[in-house]
Parts: C-alpha cells; structure tokens; sequence
C-alpha cells in the first residue's frame, strides 16, 4: 500500500445491468465474500466496483454494517490493487460481519490482486501430470 495515505479514485457500479455484465467474468472466492472481476478492455478507465449483500445475510442494520466494513477494506487497502478498466463486484456472506477487520481487509486485497488465468496449479489440488515426467 503507498504511504501517501489517499485513497485512489475507484468509481461505482449504480445499475443492475452493470453488475450482470460483471457476472459473466471471473470469480474469486474468499472465506468472507466472493469477488466478481470482469476486465472491460478499456485500461484509460479507473475501476469501478460495487457492493451485494443479500437479505440473507441478516437484517438492513446487519447488511449495512456488513457493506461498510467491505467499503472501507477497499478504501484502506484493496482499492490500491485494482486495475484500471476492470469492473469488481463484492458478494458478500454472514461472516465478513464478525470477522476481524485486518483479517477482511487481507482476503480482500488477496483476492483483487490475484490475476486473471494461469491459476493452474495454485489451488489445493496439484497441477495434474500431463505424462511428461
């Protein structure tokens, strides 16, 4: 994360149908939340994210706390790991309300920074052996 402490310039994601557009893009799940990326082929363009947190999660007092803590994780660490032109959409789930902050913040920033493809093989599952050796 850069010492300057601002926060780069991150936009949002207002209307359902550019969360659905993200939906056709990669997932990156996470102990808290799944992460949505899509790359929309325009790198002059700062990314935009957006926030979900389903009625499942608790009551408006719950999911709001939940949003805001998602927010602010993004604000103080993850947004500096976003690349421009990509859209990312945070699905959140019940337990990124009582995990500890660094904890989030951390997953969070793990699962923007991690790229898109050539993830074989980094999973819990060994690369299988293609009869090469």
């Amino acid at each position: 994360m850069p010492s300057t402490g601002l926060s780069p310039k991150i936009g949002r994601l207002r209307k359902r149908s550019e969360f659905l557009a993200v939906r056709k893009g990669e997932r990156r799940r996470g102990p808290y939340f799944i992460v949505e990326v899509l790359d929309r082929e325009r790198p002059q363009d700062a990314p935009r994210i957006g926030y979900t947190v389903t009625k499942r999660q608790g009551n408006a007092v719950e999911r709001n706390r939940i949003r805001r803590r998602l927010k602010e994780a993004v604000r103080t660490g993850a947004g500096f790991d976003m690349k421009p032109g990509h859209d990312y959409v945070v699905v959140a789930r019940r337990d990124a309300l009582k995990a500890p902050f660094g904890a989030l913040s951390d997953a969070l920033a793990t699962r923007i920074r991690k790229t898109a493809g050539g993830q074989r093989g980094t999973g819990r599952f060994p690369a299988p052996n293609n009869g090469t050796e």
